[in-house]
């Protein structure tokens, strides 16, 4: 599928609508599930000038261009909504956001129908992947893991660090992850660099064994600026590992204060820094935060609970369909 995730080019975002057309003209599919902004958007429309198509869209979270505070988002903001509201608007259709302050504003906006928003929250964790596991020997580590991303909080993260590490040498300060280098909000290479020559972090790049990566962690991080529903939560809470995430749509949906973790002020390293401390003195807390957790991923994220979720979505759009 030709497809560009940079920004608005209507050269190559025709491409994108075209070639959808007519693939689902040749398919004649009876559902499709369209995934994050682009996709659904033109996925949508192509659905629409086709006709008799079921449509299910995932909104994985508001994005840069309702979160971010630079110009250019700004300026985009009323053509995405104007597109957004041509997209979602299909009798046919169902919208699934991950956490209800996505839905509630959606619906606000006029973006989407209330009777066909449905919260699934998250895409589920194999809990069966991620076991608790002892933490590890040694000085502790603090682990954020995301795409190097400015709105992950990545700066405080860093900041956090050095205010620790100057009253305390223990503990590693570790990132995970690489910049996405569609998404203008990505960190460049040459600066996770020199925090990692600095001393103040570890950057271990990309990894693909999270659950080895988690195990090694002692408590995991993310101080992001807002989220659809960060799975990196879900994996560590069914690691058993505590959580320190900052208050924020996505975030509270995992983190439960005193239960499983702590939540914090966005943009604030000094506060986040305090929290990272006072789990660093208590490992009772600690392990009991990390057996809420386990029990948390267990009840509510765990794979086969949203895959029953989303078959129940699909049933009704079906249903409606072919005997409505």
């Amino acid at each position: 599928m030709p497809i560009s995730r940079k920004g608005l080019n209507p050269f190559e975002d025709w491409r994108t609508l075209r070639f959808l057309r007519r693939t689902y003209a040749r398919l004649k599919p009876d559902l499709v599930h369209h995934v994050t902004i682009k996709p659904v958007l033109y996925g949508s429309i192509a659905a629409r000038l086709v006709g008799g198509i079921a449509v299910v869209n995932a909104i994985s979270g508001l994005g840069y261009v309702f979160t971010s505070r630079d110009l250019r988002a700004r300026i985009l903001r009323p053509l995405v909504r104007m597109t957004y509201r041509l997209a979602l608007g299909q009798r046919q259709s169902r919208t699934v956001f991950q956490n209800p302050d996505d839905l509630n504003d959606f619906v606000r906006m006029g973006l989407v129908q209330d009777g066909q928003a449905v919260l699934i929250r998250g895409s589920g964790v194999d809990v069966s992947a991620f076991h608790p596991t002892p933490e590890p020997s040694g000085p502790p580590v603090v682990l954020l893991a995301s795409r190097m991303l400015w709105d992950k909080g990545v700066k405080e993260f860093v900041e956090a660090a050095r205010l620790i590490r100057a009253r305390s040498q223990a503990p590693r300060f570790v990132l995970v992850g690489q910049p996405d280098v569609g998404n203008p909000a990505a960190i460049p290479v040459a600066q996770l660099e020199a925090w990692t020559a600095e001393g103040s972090v570890e950057w271990w790049g990309q990894r693909d064994d999270m659950p080895s990566v988690l195990s090694s962690a002692t408590i995991v991080v993310l101080p992001s600026y807002g989220e659809g529903l960060p799975k990196v939560l879900i994996e560590a809470a069914a690691a058993a590992r505590p959580v320190v995430a900052t208050d924020v749509r996505g975030c509270r949906e995992i983190v439960r204060p005193d239960i499983n973790g702590s939540l914090v002020s966005a943009r604030d390293s000094v506060t986040l820094a305090r929290e990272i401390e006072r789990l660093l003195d208590a490992p009772d807390l600690r392990a009991r935060y990390g057996r809420a957790g386990r029990r948390l991923a267990e009840t509510e994220f765990a794979e086969s609970v949203i895959v029953e979720q989303t078959l129940a979505v699909y049933r009704q759009l079906l249903n409606d369909r072919f005997w409505g």
